[in-house]
């Protein structure tokens, strides 16, 4: 199977794809670029949303006039007509970190981590989780440089992430009160390049990795065995979702940073927004979220 360009977006760092169900609208976010991309398949409408800081990762709310923004800093509530942003609390303050991957469990609670920016590789970075009551609290796992991988299996009861440098996805168990337990490795990439990027879950529980640097995006079912391999046209593949009106449609978000001119050159679709029809080609379907549940405290 090989992926498509899509949309040439060009993004510097493209990332955290996410499908509204509600608008069967996609979006994704250029987190470099400080910017919001709203795509609409059926129309072909894409707009975007300047972020006031960069933008990490975020989540769709129950309440359909904000968005959740993991901005570089701090949790804040987006109110998508106004564009304004009420901040939740910041995060790892006086740190030379950043928020990195998230991605809502099935109670529709955000779990989310860091990446480190001291630029001399520090595991300083942890995995957290807001709750609906806007709580935040850390969670007990590893201590890590680079989170990602954040994905939740069909029932909820399992989550995966990674430590990217690692080049190790891990997976614990996850109970109903968000309880973290039995913590342990998944797999380590066998292939000579790539490392574990962001991650999505299909209907049937299977894990769906970008693996940066590596031009590919890998299925693994629950035991950690390859079942399927894409095909990237462009060398860091950043993160899937599933979408469209059956969820068979895999997107993909690419990034540019840290290309050299000739690179780019040779590759024209780097930072574009990729797509493969896994529901025509293989019958895969993906999940729909939870939203998230909590909402800002003068919002009614």
């Amino acid at each position: 199977m090989k992926a498509q360009l899509l949309l040439d977006t060009k993004c510097t760092l493209g990332e955290g794809p996410i499908w509204d169900a509600r608008a069967e609208a996609l979006f994704f976010t250029d987190i470099e670029e400080c910017v919001l991309y709203r795509y609409e398949p059926a129309s072909g409408n894409l707009r975007t949303f300047p972020m006031p800081e960069r933008l990490a990762t975020y989540a769709m709310c129950a309440d359909a006039r904000y968005i959740l923004l993991g901005l570089a800093s701090r949790l804040a509530f987006f109110e998508i007509a106004t564009g304004a942003v009420r901040t939740i609390e910041e995060i790892e303050v006086g740190m030379a970190t950043r928020l990195n991957d998230g991605r809502l469990d099935r109670e529709g609670r955000f779990v989310f981590g860091t990446k480190d920016e001291s630029g001399v590789h520090k595991t300083q970075c942890a995995f957290y989780r807001l709750n609906a009551d806007l709580s935040v609290e850390r969670l007990p796992l590893p201590a890590c440089e680079i989170s990602n991988a954040l994905a939740f299996s069909p029932d909820g009861r399992t989550m995966y992430y990674c430590d990217t440098p690692t080049r190790k996805i891990r997976v614990c168990d996850y109970a109903l009160d968000g309880t973290i337990s039995n913590d342990r490795e998944f797999l380590t990439l066998s292939d000579d390049t790539g490392f574990p990027d962001g991650a999505a879950i299909d209907s049937k529980g299977n894990l769906w990795n970008a693996q940066w640097a590596g031009r590919r995006v890998v299925c693994y079912d629950p035991s950690g065995r390859e079942l399927h391999r894409i095909e990237v046209p462009v060398l860091q593949p950043s993160c899937p979702v599933f979408g469209g009106t059956d969820l068979g449609t895999l997107y993909l978000t690419t990034a540019r940073e840290n290309m050299s001119e000739e690179q780019l050159a040779a590759e024209p679709t780097t930072g574009g927004l990729h797509m493969v029809e896994l529901g025509v080609v293989a019958g895969v379907r993906g999940l729909a979220d939870t939203p998230f549940a909590g909402r800002p405290v003068s919002a009614s």
